[in-house]
């Protein structure tokens, strides 16, 4: 029984190092825009990561058919909204002007292409407010760019 239960998580283990190895990256780079965080100073960004990439492994048997990464990145959003007050003043990156409200919904919408019913899902709010944070944010994106 233990030789059967030794096999299964090494080869959870695996599954979770190939999803880790192939996905790592694009969830890193999501995370960094969520902090405000410029890519050589992502101490918050890697700490944000690293506890939806735990809780992720902690649920890994139970995912069943659901898609890891999505998974993860719904508690990547999870997390980052619970711990928002840490990030309003971010320190530097492409997003940083705007509030963590902005650039959580800026980075499910635009970065990762999530759909808007998803992504008001996602935060619990309603998918006319999605639309309405999305569209102030990228105008503010806009105006900042044109001012620049």
């Amino acid at each position: 029984m233990r030789e059967r239960q030794a096999a299964r998580e090494r080869r959870r283990a695996r599954e979770f190092e190939a999803f880790v190895g192939g996905a790592g990256g694009r969830l890193l780079r999501a995370a960094l825009l969520l902090t405000g965080e410029p890519a050589d100073a992502a101490e918050a960004a890697e700490q944000l990561l690293t506890r939806a990439l735990a809780r992720t492994y902690a649920a890994w048997d139970r995912l069943g058919g659901e898609d890891p990464y999505d998974h993860t990145r719904r508690e990547l959003a999870a997390a980052f909204a619970r711990t928002a007050r840490r990030y309003r003043h971010a320190r530097g990156g492409v997003l940083e002007r705007l509030t963590p409200q902005e650039r959580l919904v800026l980075v499910l919408r635009l970065h990762e292409g999530v759909a808007e019913e998803q992504a008001a899902a996602c935060l619990g709010l309603p998918v006319e407010r999605v639309r309405a944070i999305c569209t102030r944010s990228v105008a503010a994106m806009r105006s900042r760019r044109a001012a620049s």
